[in-house]
């Protein structure tokens, strides 16, 4: 019995923990950031998704999805020069061998450019949010747009 409360004890400090890390920042993410991704990652409806903080609402919301069509400029110019944003982007890609492949990126955008109660806010929500979305390949943090650049992007699929 001993053991077993001992066991209990851990679990409840891990969830304490775990509840603690999310009051931090206070971030809940909005169903239809899940439902998007879940679209994204299945059916390829989208190339893209860009997800921002409501500050008012205190979640993360869906800001803009871009149709499959569109290319990975297109993504990065509709990310705001000025602010954080979360961004997944689906990038097609052709191997070595000649296999046509996908890898869904996670992007933290972060840009020096803005201001630091964003930044601290993006970053604490960040692994909140990401748990999430199951599903993410390759995560990327990016200060200004050479680090997120196609090169970049290709470099880390493969």
């Amino acid at each position: 019995m001993l053991l077993f409360v001992a066991d209990l004890f851990r679990d409840t400090e891990c969830t304490n923990l775990y509840a603690q890390a999310n009051a931090a920042s206070g971030m809940a993410v909005n169903d239809d950031c899940k439902l998007k991704f879940l679209e994204l990652k299945a059916k390829r409806t989208y190339r893209f998704i860009i997800f921002k903080i409501d500050e008012k609402l205190k979640q993360v919301i869906v800001e803009t999805v871009g149709e499959p069509a569109l290319s990975y400029e297109d993504f990065t110019a509709s990310l705001p020069a000025n602010e954080c944003r979360y961004a997944i982007y689906d990038f097609d890609f052709v191997t070595e061998e000649n296999c046509q492949k996908s890898k869904i990126f996670f992007i933290a955008w972060s840009p020096d450019i803005s201001r630091v109660r964003s930044k601290m806010l993006y970053a604490s929500s960040k692994d909140r949010f990401k748990r999430e979305l199951d599903g993410i390949q390759v995560e990327l943090q990016a200060t200004d747009p050479t680090e997120m650049g196609l090169d970049v992007i290709r470099g880390r699929a493969n």
